[in-house]
């Protein structure tokens, strides 16, 4: 395996996805939800449990209905439904704003507009929502969309500065444009870089005390090289070549 400072960010980003498509699986470019459900369940996500939010969605629409039962509901009553989230004061609020501007509009509770629009017209109207940043938009236009772009959580943007694909500097909201430059304009092979390192900074790459010893990037990776030096042949081989299902459930 090469040494990892020698490989090119552009190297490394490619390396990343031939092994981490081994390592855990390709997976088809499929819409997990529909895009109003991606939309607002990625905002209730934040800081969140995967459980919480789900928790807090299905308790919304039992409570209200719908969408215009979301809309007309007292604020007080909407945050008290989607409790399990973080910030829910904060997000009731801005879920009514988004409904509302989209009705307002388009008419209807609807996205799918923007299969039509261009990447950056998309990009610019979903990031001009209340609370929907980057990732979040990015999220839609690719898991529903198909549109070429990549969104970049904090555990994408940790792994791609750990092994070195972008600079110790590059901030979240920066990476996606840098990572972006990196790899093809493929749907496909965006939305399995961001899910494959999703799931390995969750569950390898951890913030705090990370796996490396598991992890199978340790070979171009600069912060295994600067802790623990160069992988050589027998830590290679100690590598799993595969996910095992008793390390955890990956979620999608």
């Amino acid at each position: 395996m090469t040494d990892a400072y020698t490989l090119t960010p552009a190297q490394k980003a490619w390396q990343d996805h031939e092994i981490l498509n081994q390592f855990f699986g390709p997976l088809p470019l499929e819409p997990r939800r529909i895009p109003m459900r991606e939309l607002i369940s990625t905002l209730l996500s934040h800081r969140t449990t995967h459980v919480d939010e789900e928790l807090a969605y299905d308790r919304m629409l039992e409570t209200f209905g719908d969408w215009e039962g979301v809309l007309a509901a007292p604020v007080k009553e909407l945050a008290h439904a989607i409790r399990t989230t973080r910030w829910p004061d904060t997000q009731a609020p801005r879920i009514q704003e988004i409904l509302r501007r989209i009705k307002a509009e388009r008419g209807e509770f609807t996205l799918d507009f923007l299969a039509e629009w261009p990447v950056e017209q998309g990009l610019q109207w979903l990031t001009d929502m209340p609370g929907i940043g980057l990732k979040t938009a990015s999220l839609v236009l690719l898991f529903n969309f198909q549109k070429p772009v990549l969104p970049v959580d904090t555990h994408v943007h940790r792994v791609a500065q750990r092994v070195g694909m972008i600079g110790p500097k590059v901030s979240t909201d920066k990476a996606h444009q840098v990572l972006l430059a990196l790899l093809p304009k493929d749907s496909v092979v965006l939305l399995n870089f961001h899910k494959h390192n999703y799931w390995l900074g969750q569950h390898i790459c951890f913030f705090t005390k990370p796996d490396c010893p598991r992890c199978p990037l340790k070979g171009f990776c600069n912060y295994y090289l600067e802790h623990y030096g160069p992988a050589d042949a027998a830590a290679l081989a100690a590598t799993p070549a595969r996910w095992e299902r008793s390390w955890g459930e990956l979620q999608h």
